[in-house]
């Protein structure tokens, strides 16, 4: 019975039985499989984990999340009510970290109303235990939110949406699937070419052999969140690995246990994950009705909002913790560390302006 089928089984009889699938719909199945998904079953943080993000690295990432928040929230005149959302909170430390900056502001945890989206039940036992005392909802829908002012957060989420992959050949664009080759998973390509006016603009022109990937979840979602912003007032906030404007380039990656792996080796087994189309992001929140900001680096942006200051507060206050605190403070904004790899997006009402990052020119 196929209810008793590996995910590596279920996902090989599938491509027996329909052909090749889709990068996006490998990607989902490893990532989202109710009993093996990648995301469904342990922690995947930490030293112990296959990742570590940049709230685990240093509470002050959180703290100036916070007051990023802050900011906005006194910009609009402190709205008695708001829901502030986290896409894929983790293990509920960022935002651990940020509210408790963030509720030294009067009236800001009056008014706070906590939501997180998550689906692993390892980490949400883990946000309980952390953000409790702000009783947060958990919601099952994405946009499933009340009517006031929305400010959204989203540290490393989009990169582990499901992509598509297209490869430019001599006869044009050809997604790119998964198959099999025996009963070994290989990538191929659809021999059906994609009319060039179905891609973007910026890479219809690309020579053979480049790869443009296209991600329709992540687009989805900016687009759904960004009408209820627009509609209610708000920003967006992402924090992510990827580019400011749409571009060609293979970035599917896997990790497991904080090395590179195969992708098609151990479904379910390895963080598979693509570097984020910001300039797609962009487009879809302008088109709801956004203002997108310029897409800044990971250091200036913490920069810009007083990391540096802070670590020499933490380093008087704590001259035992003066070295790990200095690695913090490199890891998270040097140009060689996460400070240019990471990049930070902001869409936001008309009239507001957020801290950390600068208008387009």
């Amino acid at each position: 019975m196929t209810e008793n089928l590996s995910l590596a089984e279920t996902i090989d009889l599938q491509i027996r039985a329909n052909g090749p699938m889709s990068v996006a719909s490998y990607m989902g199945l490893c990532l989202t499989h109710p009993r093996e998904g990648y995301y469904r079953t342990a922690d995947p943080l930490g030293s112990k984990g296959d990742f570590i993000t940049a709230p685990e690295i240093s509470q002050m990432f959180g703290e100036l999340i916070g007051f990023f928040f802050v900011n906005l929230w006194q910009q609009m005149k402190e709205p008695r009510s708001f829901t502030l959302l986290e896409l894929g909170p983790g293990r509920g430390t960022l935002m651990q970290d940020a509210l408790r900056v963030a509720s030294r502001a009067d009236g800001f945890s009056n008014a706070l109303h906590l939501q997180l989206f998550e689906t692993n039940a390892e980490l949400k036992a883990q946000q309980q235990s952390r953000l409790g005392e702000y009783t947060p909802y958990w919601a099952s829908e994405i946009d499933a939110v009340s009517d006031d002012p929305l400010f959204v957060v989203a540290n490393e989420f989009f990169d582990a949406l499901p992509i598509r992959q297209f490869v430019k050949a001599e006869s044009g664009w050809h997604e790119r699937l998964v198959g099999l080759k025996g009963d070994t998973r290989v990538f191929g390509l659809s021999p059906t070419p994609i009319p060039p006016s179905a891609m973007p603009e910026a890479v219809r022109d690309a020579a053979p052999g480049e790869v443009y990937e296209a991600n329709l979840a992540a687009a989805d979602v900016m687009t759904r969140l960004s009408r209820i912003i627009a509609r209610q007032g708000g920003a967006f906030l992402a924090i992510d690995y990827g580019y400011a404007r749409t571009r060609t380039g293979e970035t599917l990656q896997a990790i497991s246990k904080h090395a590179y792996v195969d992708p098609l080796h151990s479904p379910g087994a390895a963080d598979l994950s693509a570097h984020v189309d910001f300039g797609a992001l962009g487009e879809a929140s302008r088109a709801a009705g956004l203002v997108a900001h310029r897409v800044t680096g990971q250091g200036d942006f913490l920069r810009r909002l007083g990391i540096v200051e802070r670590a020499e507060m933490l380093t008087r206050a704590n001259p035992d913790q003066a070295e790990t605190i200095a690695a913090a403070l490199r890891r998270l904004t040097d140009s060689a560390e996460m400070g240019e790899l990471f990049k930070v997006f902001v869409a936001a009402s008309p009239g507001l302006e957020p801290p950390g990052v600068l208008p387009l020119a």
